[in-house]
């Protein structure tokens, strides 16, 4: 055996022989003299990390029976089990336990499930232990009794607001004053509610009022508080609070603990950075302090995290480089002029490791200041054997109040992902090849100690890293887990409010003439621009919109209220945008090929006055078009710093930058003007209802006649809700909830002002309380303040917004009320904007509230009695953009997919915050104006041009013209669209996350007229009957024809009527939802026809039939964007 000396080194082949052969002896002793039970236990757990059905089983038990608060709900789960990976670590008992309760669960709920979970509390006692008296006294002595320390880690609910964080901290303190707790541990995150990562200073300041009493305690008492860490954005947020604090002269003498993870690349400095604390902390005669190093229990969630943000994760990559980097750590510490101020806490389960630092202290005579840890219940032979070597183990201890259980779900979820993982030491302990595998893991690990990379893999996002093309990939927000980019926004925030240059009003019609002829002489050139020509000024967008990002985060921030966090993934989104238009036309294989329209009016809203001002931009421009944009009153700036980057990109290819043109005007006739101009051949919207109809009706009164009318496809109302089931994770469901209802104040067209609770979610105390919790916790203010969760409404609220922040209806009543709220002086322009959110109780099914958008930060709670009902309110509300559903149930699940009635649903998460490509983003109903192709999803583009067909395609067309029903043989077409139509139903996910389901589908449109003008075709009207009718089975289909010279379908409703005739009874709302209109070769619907259409609501599609599939089938079809979370904690499901 080597030397007793300070200079063993950890390579040192005496001292890694050495720790085998302990390591190999604690194993067999651990394993010789456990306990019948501890036996029991750890042979289950053995059986569970070794078989991946018996993993799901008992998460699947852990989070479906033990989790719900409706009994009826955990004994449906019950039920249904996945019993085939009960053999595999259940006892006979226990299987037969298991068979009789889901047999008998649903007859008696209130007796089985309470007793199944009574029967997993026994199961799962040895890894959480139950809070209460008698259990946790007995508990206490029995550890200590065998010679064990128990650090203690309260478990509860999902800290959402200010109630519960108070409540976490009580609690402990409570554990912390009884006479056989020495040792606690919590995390940042649950002494304070709703942290903004951006917001470092502020969140240590108000982490620091809740610790004091909590370390006045221990220093009274002489106990010791540690702080936990569990996700990376906690890193930097963690060591400042503890560093801070424990720099306080109170605290001078109190030796406390913080954790670091060795799966972080960033560990190695870190533990540097608390080693220069320690040492200089020990020289101004103050207490040493403790590192706690663990491995890392949250790489599932790191990496959802990573993958839904475009970011790297921040772990390793590999388990090896965890090893090494645990040993490089420990090497470190145990070093004496490390251990003169440093205790570190070397936990984990690894034998091999355990072995190596306790041989390493002891050699190097710095045994006292390490501390073994293991976990309460995780190989409890094994602790023993190791305890008896070295002396003392220190056990990790969760607790939980037995009628708060279900809390325990993401803890023990995560430890069983852990365990089970193939490179776990637990995993490797249970068989012979594992057993080597592991003692050659161990020995790689200390040889790659001295190399293993200390380079953090989250970074600065550099203007490089703006996404991509082929294959595409969406922009990387920015990360503020990262310091340099905190402070870089902080100081972009804090900076004068950015001068721009400014656009001077139209103010005559002839300025506006100008403009579009300006536009129309420029455009030629453009559309003859190759693809590739077209796409490469799109990606230097891109770029640029990358590299102005800070500049358009302050712009956002002071003219629209946006915070950081709020603005960032718009600028990302805008990235997007170019990038993903950049991709091509949006051309389908077989169709025809697309034309230009010579110029495209834009105009986007307030709300998104960068992502969406440059999508409309951008797409026009891929399709061929020259632009003219007319940003929001509110927010001009926003709108000329994208026209800007886009104007630089053209000029730098050589093109006119005036092919978009940023112009202001009056909302006058001057205005009105610019709308329902001749030169202008469409309009791109993104509005209110109101306007879509306003602007259409101006158009549909235009001389120019071109397929689509008026050619207005807008984006417009969202009134927006979301379902919370029984069988929903409330914790999530409320936490989602408030995101979506008061993010960006509540503002964006895609937010939720109705929560619709269903049966027994409605009278939870517990979902209840921390709705209103989480509400009343957000804080309000500025913009500019990286502290604030909602910033400030546009304008003043008036009309709708005002009603909704002040008025109740009969039966309604505030759970929280809203006021305004006073500006801070020096920020008058603020005043009458800051507003605290509001969540009004009783809405009632057909209410004002219930039917009426407006958008602000006020929430409407809805009871139903069923899901069916739910969902009827649901679709109730007059416009279709967003809608989700909490709710852990798949056949629940598919029920509300099948009937909600929304063009972007959202499954178990937020509903706000659509990516482009991942969940291209439109409604239905009153909800979109056009056919409905999605922003950011693969046929905007082409919506957006004409079809240019080719002198073939008109004599294909007059051939067919010509033939009689008999001699019409769609056969072939009819199979071919069968084929598609399977296709487009099921849909795709071209993003293909791991964490998130994306799938864009289509669904048919539930009221179709064909109608047929007098010089159509009969061979149209009956391929496109074909398909609505044979192919997709449009629900309410009729066919309206000028002139009846064939066959009827007795089927369905068949008018014969003159254009005059069919156009009134559309303005009378005798026809809805769709018209596919089929005319002569080049000729397009009546005006009469599109301003009957516009007021009554329909859409009309008036493009030649197509003859690609795909394309024709869509006439007749609504886009559909399902968002779906994946996981549970991180641990991923189908």
């Amino acid at each position: 055996m080597a030397n007793s000396t300070e200079h063993v080194q950890v390579t040192d082949p005496d001292l890694i022989r050495d720790a085998i052969d302990l390591a190999q002896r604690w194993a067999s002793a651990g394993e010789s003299g456990a306990s019948r039970s501890e036996n029991a236990a750890s042979a289950r757990l053995a059986h569970l990390v070794a078989d991946p059905a018996g993993l799901d089983l008992a998460v699947a038990f852990v989070d479906r029976v033990a989790r719900p608060e409706d009994t009826r709900v955990a004994a449906a789960e019950l039920a249904a089990l996945p019993v085939a990976g009960a053999s595999t670590f259940l006892t006979p008992v226990d299987r037969a336990l298991l068979g009789l309760g889901r047999r008998l669960a649903p007859l008696l709920p209130a007796v089985v499930v309470p007793a199944a979970r009574i029967r997993l509390r026994q199961l799962v006692g040895h890894l959480v232990v139950d809070a209460a008296d008698p259990g946790f006294s007995r508990h206490m002595a029995r550890a200590r009794a065998a010679g064990y320390r128990l650090n203690i880690n309260l478990l509860g609910e999902a800290v959402l607001g200010e109630s519960e964080a108070r409540s976490r901290l009580e609690r402990t303190m409570k554990l912390l004053e009884r006479p056989d707790v020495d040792y606690v541990s919590l995390k940042v995150s649950a002494l304070v509610s709703q942290i903004s990562t951006w917001d470092t200073p502020g969140t240590v300041g108000r982490v620091l009022e809740r610790l004091r009493p909590l370390y006045r305690l221990a220093a009274a008492k002489g106990a010791f508080v540690n702080l936990d860490m569990e996700e990376y954005r906690d890193l930097d947020l963690t060591i400042e609070v503890f560093t801070t604090i424990l720099s306080e002269p109170e605290f001078a003498g109190l030796e406390a603990g913080i954790v670091l993870q060795a799966y972080l690349p960033d560990a190695p400095s870190a533990f540097e950075r608390l080693v220069h604390f320690a040492k200089e902390r020990r020289q101004a005669g103050g207490a040493g302090i403790k590192i706690r190093l663990v491995k890392g229990a949250n790489l599932a969630m790191e990496a959802v995290d990573a993958e839904l943000h475009g970011w790297q994760s921040a772990p390793h990559p590999s388990k090896a480089a965890t090893d090494a980097t645990y040993v490089r750590i420990l090497d470190r510490a145990l070093s004496p002029d490390v251990a003169a101020c440093v205790r570190v806490g070397v936990a984990g389960h690894n034998l091999y490791h355990l072995a190596l630092a306790h041989l390493l202290a002891t050699r190097r005579g710095v045994a006292h200041a390490m501390d073994v840890e293991m976990l309460q219940g995780m190989a409890p032979g094994q602790a023993r054997a190791v305890k008896e070597s070295v002396g003392a183990v220190l056990l990790y201890t969760p607790v939980v109040a037995a009628a708060d259980f279900d809390v325990a779900v993401s803890y023990l979820v995560r430890r069983l992902e852990e365990n089970a993982a193939p490179q776990n030491f637990l995993h490797h302990s249970i068989s012979v090849d594992g057993r080597s595998r592991a003692e050659e893991d161990f020995r790689a690990s200390v040889r790659e100690a001295a190399t293993v990379s200390t380079t953090p893999r989250r970074g600065e996002v550099s203007t490089d890293q703006v996404g991509g093309i082929d294959p595409y990939r969406s922009a990387a927000d920015l990360d503020p887990a990262v310091r340099s980019t905190r402070e870089a926004v902080r100081v972009a925030l804090a900076a004068p409010e950015p001068r721009i240059a400014g656009v001077t009003p139209l103010t005559t019609n002839h300025q506006v003439d100008d403009v579009v002829a300006k536009a129309r002489a420029l455009q030629p050139r453009w559309a003859q621009a190759s693809e590739e020509q077209r796409a490469t000024v799109l990606r230097e967008v891109g770029r640029r919109l990358a590299a102005s990002r800070l500049e358009l985060l302050a712009v956002m921030a002071h003219e629209g209220g946006k915070s950081a966090g709020e603005a960032d993934p718009e600028i990302s989104e805008a990235i997007d945008f170019a990038h993903w238009y950049a991709r091509g036309t949006g051309e389908v294989s077989g169709g025809p090929r697309r034309g230009a329209v010579a110029v495209t009016l834009v105009t986007p809203p307030w709300n998104f006055p960068v992502a969406i001002a440059a999508g409309g931009v951008l797409a026009a421009l891929a399709a061929g078009s020259a632009v003219v944009m007319k940003p929001s009153p509110l927010a001009p700036r926003c709108g000329e710093m994208v026209v800007d980057r886009v104007r630089a990109a053209l000029a730098d290819a050589g093109f006119d930058p005036d092919l978009v043109q940023l112009v202001q005007v009056p909302e006058n006739e001057v205005g009105k003007h610019l709308v329902a101009h001749e030169g202008v051949d469409q309009v791109v919207l993104t509005g209110s209802l109101e306007t879509a109809e306003l602007f259409a009706g101006w158009r549909a009164l235009r001389r120019t006649a071109i397929p689509g009318g008026p050619r207005v496809f807008a984006e417009t109302s969202g009134k927006n809700a979301l379902i919370v089931t029984p069988s929903a994770d409330l914790d999530l469901a409320v936490a989602d909830v408030v995101r979506s209802a008061f993010g960006h104040a509540g503002q964006k067209c895609s937010a939720a002002s109705l929560v619709i609770l269903v049966g027994s979610v409605a009278t939870s105390r517990r979902f209840h309380d921390q709705l209103r919790d989480a509400v009343t916790s957000l804080r309000v203010g500025l913009p500019q303040n990286l502290g604030t969760g909602m910033g400030p409404v546009i304008e003043a609220p008036s009309g709708k917004l005002l009603r909704a922040l002040t008025r109740l209806d009969p039966g309604e009543r505030w759970s929280v009320q809203p006021r305004e709220l006073t500006a801070p002086a020096g920020s008058q322009q603020w005043a009458g904007r800051l507003w605290t959110p509001g969540v009004r109780s009783g809405v009632m099914p057909g209410s004002w509230f219930h039917l009426t958008e407006y958008f602000g930060p006020v929430l409407g709670v809805m009871r139903a009695r069923t899901l069916e009902e739910a969902i009827a309110w649901q679709n109730a509300i007059p416009f279709g953009l967003t809608g989700g559903i909490h709710s852990l149930d798949r056949a629940e699940v598919d029920l509300w997919l099948d009937q909600v009635e929304v063009g972007n649903a959202y499954i178990n998460r937020h509903i706000t915050g659509a990516v482009v490509q991942r969940q291209p983003f439109g409604g239905w109903k009153g909800s979109v104006m056009g056919p409905g192709a999605k922003a950011g999803g693969p046929n905007y583009v082409e919506q957006l041009g004409l079809d240019v067909p080719a002198a073939l395609a008109e004599a294909q067309w007059r051939q067919r013209a010509a033939l009689s029903d008999a001699e019409i043989d769609l056969s072939e077409i009819g199979e071919a669209d069968d084929a598609t139509a399977g296709e487009l139903l099921a849909g795709s996910d071209a993003a293909g996350l791991v964490c998130e389901e994306n799938t864009l589908r289509y669904r048919v449109v539930p009221e179709l007229t064909i109608r047929l003008a007098a010089g159509g075709s009969r061979w149209d009207l009956l391929r496109v009957l074909n398909a609505a009718a044979g192919t997709l089975g449009v629900e309410h289909l009729a066919v309206s024809v000028a002139k009846d010279d064939g066959t009827r379908a007795d089927y369905l409703p068949w008018l014969k009527e003159s254009d005059q005739e069919f156009a009134q009874r559309v303005a009378n709302g005798e026809v809805a939802g769709r018209v596919r209109w089929l005319g002569a070769w080049g000729e397009v619907a009546p005006a009469a026809l599109w301003q009957a259409a516009v007021g009554a609501g329909v859409t009309v599609i008036d493009a030649p039939v197509s003859s690609n599939n795909g394309i024709e089938l869509r006439t007749l079809m609504r886009e559909q964007a399902i968002s779906r979370t994946r996981h549970r904690y991180g641990h991923v499901h189908e």
